[in-house]
């Protein structure tokens, strides 16, 4: 079956740029996905070769949308309906991040459980 239209929250949970739909819709009404250089809302359809341009993390991924497809998939599929059009530079942003030190200031003891979690957070950002 042949899909003529899918809402970009659902293809970009789809096609694994979101980890959650809510996460994918909450991207939408913050402004973080745009097509044509328009900030879009969930509910817009999406349509094959667009080119949208979705923050993930602290790098704005760029894709091109191949195929139409509404239920999660496994990844070697959802790379199917998608071709990856971010430039070197995006992803060269996460590798300096993690070869940032990470500041603890001296004399506060171990990272509580929860400094610890957002140090793993902002370590593994946008993987």
């Amino acid at each position: 079956m042949e899909l003529s239209e899918v809402r970009i929250d659902k293809w970009l949970w789809a096609v694994r740029l979101y980890k959650t739909r809510t996460m994918a819709a909450d991207a939408c009404r913050a402004g973080h996905i745009e097509i044509g250089g328009h900030a879009v809302k969930p509910s817009r359809s999406v349509r094959v070769g667009e080119i949208i341009s979705a923050r993930v993390g602290i790098i704005t991924k760029t894709v091109k949308v191949l195929g139409l497809i509404d239920r999660r998939v496994g990844a070697p599929v959802a790379k199917l309906h998608l071709e990856d059009l971010t430039p070197p530079s995006e992803y060269a942003k996460l590798t300096e991040v993690r070869h940032q030190p990470v500041f603890h200031p001296p004399g506060l003891g171990r990272p509580t459980k929860k400094n610890r979690r957002a140090i793993e957070r902002l370590l593994s950002d946008g993987v």
